[in-house]
């Protein structure tokens, strides 16, 4: 098998300065594999959030650099157009164009969804979801006029619906559509989208969870953030074969996620006795692939729950 290599391509990837980080990962491999790379990421966050250190992405590009590859620092915010457009502009005003576009910046703020301010929760959407939008936006016409390019936007299993994330999951459920969309659009111009649902023991996981956690320990031990990263690359890559698909990536285990649709029934008279009456058949199907939101319970990981803002601006 030849070896996969990204020479002559430059990729901008967001949310990368965290160590341990999932997008700090995805960055240093690519380099490692010839590409050019922006790391992107906006340093400081908020400190209820919990995140450990300061992500910094010069720190990231420096040691990609002293290596012996290629990489430029960015700090705008995915969280605006402008910001999107800067970030965009810097891949631009270093390597003349721009080939991939790893979407990893995000935050996670686990709450039960009666806690949860409408400040928190619309926070959430604009940097998980609409952060995602503002940078496809931004790359897709140089993508498009070149008739290249790779997308890769990070989601979560967590879109199939966890108990006191209901704004990241809807976010990155959000993610997952919109990137299927993106698919559908660009096949013509050249251009893939594919998603990934990472797992891996980063400065998220350590925020939302107390170092008591039974997965903190696991993931310790087998989740680190450099295994996630070949099938991010792999989506990345020219030869990358599909489009608008969803991969998980864990802990070395690689699988497709799908949506899924049971046989069900017809029936041409339908009415609300017969749906109630047949219902087991609406429902019956193989449920190989599917993931349930009822597979797992974060709330049974020994979660450090967020603290949203009082009403007069002051956190419990």
């Amino acid at each position: 098998m030849r070896e996969l290599r990204f020479e002559g391509r430059t990729a901008v990837i967001t949310g990368a300065g965290g160590s341990p980080g999932l997008g700090r990962a995805h960055a240093l491999l690519l380099a490692a594999r010839g590409a050019r790379v922006v790391v992107n990421d906006i340093g400081p966050l908020p400190p209820e959030l919990g995140y450990r250190d300061v992500a910094s992405a010069e720190a990231v590009a420096g040691e990609i650099r002293a290596l012996g590859g290629n990489a430029v620092a960015d700090t705008s915010s995915v969280a605006s157009e402008e910001g999107a457009a800067a970030i965009v502009a810097t891949a631009l005003d270093a390597f003349g164009g721009i080939d991939i576009l790893v979407n990893n910046a995000g935050i996670c703020r686990v709450v039960s969804f009666e806690e949860m301010t409408a400040e928190d929760f619309r926070h959430s959407i604009e940097v998980n979801l609409m952060g995602t939008v503002h940078t496809c936006r931004a790359a897709w016409p140089h993508m498009k006029s070149r008739g290249y390019g790779r997308i890769v936007n990070i989601s979560s299993g967590s879109m199939a619906g966890f108990a006191w994330q209901s704004a990241y999951a809807a976010a990155k459920a959000g993610v997952f559509s919109f990137t299927r969309s993106l698919a559908a659009e660009g096949e013509e111009h050249g251009i893939k989208a594919n998603t990934v649902t990472p797992g891996a023991l980063t400065r998220m996981v350590h925020a939302a969870q107390a170092e008591t956690s039974p997965f903190i320990s696991h993931a310790r031990d087998h989740m680190p953030p450099e295994i996630v990263s070949p099938a991010v690359a792999f989506l990345a890559h020219e030869t990358c074969p599909f489009t608008g698909e969803c991969i998980e990536s864990m802990g070395g285990h690689v699988r497709r996620t799908y949506l899924a649709r049971t046989p069900g029934f017809s029936a041409p008279d339908m009415t609300l006795e017969t749906l109630a009456q047949r219902w087991p058949e609406a429902m019956a199907g193989t449920a190989e692939g599917i993931f349930r939101h009822d597979d797992s319970d974060p709330r049974e990981w020994h979660i450090r729950p967020y603290v949203p803002l009082r009403g007069d601006g002051v956190r419990d």
